[in-house]
């Protein structure tokens, strides 16, 4: 028997505050929510302001209340999630909030609605109800399938549900070629691997060493009694937590990486901390950043024992603590560029040009400055040119070495021509910019990305 739930029930605040309420439509009236005349009444209004889709949102909203108020057997919350998502989709969060809302006043079970609403909810800052809204989900479901599977390839994608530190697939695997079949794999118990859906490989999306660490033997298992190839073996993604960056890239000409050393817990003493210093050979100034984090969240750079001290005693769990090299080029500007590996091979995705040493492409107001637009285009279209033979010799042979199926390098090329490794790991970002952007320039590099990506999954025949 499908029933409305009582309209006071705590989990389920359907108010959402602000201007932005009277765009989505609900009243101060806290039945008025859960009552269809509302919605078909507002549906009126949104169709008189020439909001069709509003006001077909507000009919399906109607059409689902009354069909649980009337506990018709077929009643369910399908059409009003594919509204919630529609808006979710297109970047309206605040509407696809509300709608996720009454999905689950409706039916607390809807897994996408909560894993959706989780991410709106983490995009505001609000993380510790989106860890619960994301806990909910993948409690209710480990496997998401997207995509029909006639005519596309069938990939499995083994996902960290709990955190981030997933590879960002999008552009990678497009719905137009390849069903996704999303695994929530710590989630999810031993037996439930051999229910899956058929798949034709597999690509292990836990790009972040620190994340897939504790669910190693986890991993292990799931690949021991798999039977189709696997796509960045968690082995190999392993072996790229950044205090083994150095190790990892040892003996290689033309390359650099600062010492850097793993810090689990906060050292017991000041003595303590100046001795993991002393050992890793780390002066100061040092970089600190909580483990298991990207883009710059949380780094740090601290000039003194007393500054490092501080940070570290406000962290909770592991972190880096690494040398800093100033890596300014002649012109006083700092630059990061960014390759990607795929089947090892190099290919430039992007350079950020910043006057600040943490660079990022969008803080550097890459944008707003044409000349550094043009010199990343130089890069992009010819990496040899810009950076030289014996920079991309060094950059080919880091790609042997990280040995990843996907993957990638942030780096800075030095005065004396060798190449200063950021990172190099698994979780880089690569995607498309808008076609009508100042930033289109860069598609074509992300297509050749895309291509390289579907050339090698061709190379293994489907199940």
């Amino acid at each position: 028997m499908k029933q409305i739930p009582p309209n006071n029930e705590a989990d389920y605040d359907l108010q959402v505050p602000g201007a932005s309420a009277q765009r989505v439509g609900e009243s101060d009236n806290d039945s008025a929510p859960l009552d269809p005349s509302h919605h078909r009444a507002l549906a009126k209004a949104r169709r008189a302001d020439g909001d069709e889709l509003g006001a077909v949102a507000h009919l399906i909203a109607a059409h689902t209340l009354d069909a649980y108020a009337a506990e018709e057997a077929g009643a369910g919350t399908s059409n009003l999630c594919d509204v919630a998502t529609g808006y979710f989709m297109t970047g309206d969060h605040v509407i696809a909030e509300y709608w996720y809302r009454l999905v689950l006043t409706l039916d607390p079970h809807v897994a996408v609605a909560c894993q959706n609403l989780a991410a709106i909810l983490a995009s505001v800052g609000d993380t510790a109800e989106a860890a619960a809204y994301r806990d909910r989900a993948y409690r209710i479901q480990r496997v998401f399938v997207e995509g029909t599977g006639a005519q596309q390839r069938r990939v499995l994608i083994l996902c960290a549900a709990h955190t981030s530190g997933n590879v960002p697939f999008e552009a990678l695997l497009p719905g137009t070629t390849c069903c996704r079949i999303k695994y929530a794999i710590d989630y999810a118990a031993d037996e439930e691997d051999h229910q899956l859906p058929a798949y034709d490989l597999v690509f292990n999306a836990i790009g972040d060493a620190d994340v897939a660490a504790p669910l190693a033997a986890r991993l292990a298992r799931f690949v021991s009694h798999c039977a189709r190839p696997v796509l960045n073996p968690p082995a190999a993604v392993a072996r790229t937590q950044r205090h083994r960056t150095a190790s990892l890239f040892e003996g290689l000409p033309d390359v650099q990486v600062a010492p850097c050393v793993q810090s689990d817990a906060a050292p017991a003493s000041r003595a303590a901390l100046e001795a993991l210093l002393a050992e890793a050979g780390i002066d100061f100034p040092v970089l600190a950043r909580p483990a298991a984090t990207h883009g710059g969240e949380g780094l740090t750079l601290c000039a003194s024992l007393t500054t490092l001290e501080a940070w570290r005693s406000a962290q909770v769990g592991g972190s880096y603590l690494a040398a800093f090299r100033d890596y300014r080029s002649a012109d006083g500007f700092y630059r990061k560029y960014r390759v990607i590996f795929v089947d090892r091979e190099p290919l430039p995705y992007h350079l950020a040009i910043s006057p600040h040493w943490m660079v990022h492409y969008y803080s550097a107001d890459m944008e707003q400055h044409p000349w550094k637009l043009e010199e990343e285009r130089r890069f992009l279209d010819n990496p040899h040119a810009a950076l030289g033979e014996r920079v991309m010799h060094a950059i080919a042979a880091i790609g042997r070495r990280l040995d990843l199926d996907y993957g990638g390098i942030d780096f800075t090329v030095l005065p004396g021509g060798q190449v200063l490794v950021f990172e190099a790991n698994a979780t880089m970002l690569a995607h498309f910019e808008r076609e009508s952007g100042t930033l289109a320039h860069k598609n074509p590099c992300v297509q050749r990305i895309v291509d390289a990506f579907e050339r090698m999954m061709s190379r293994y025949p489907p199940a």
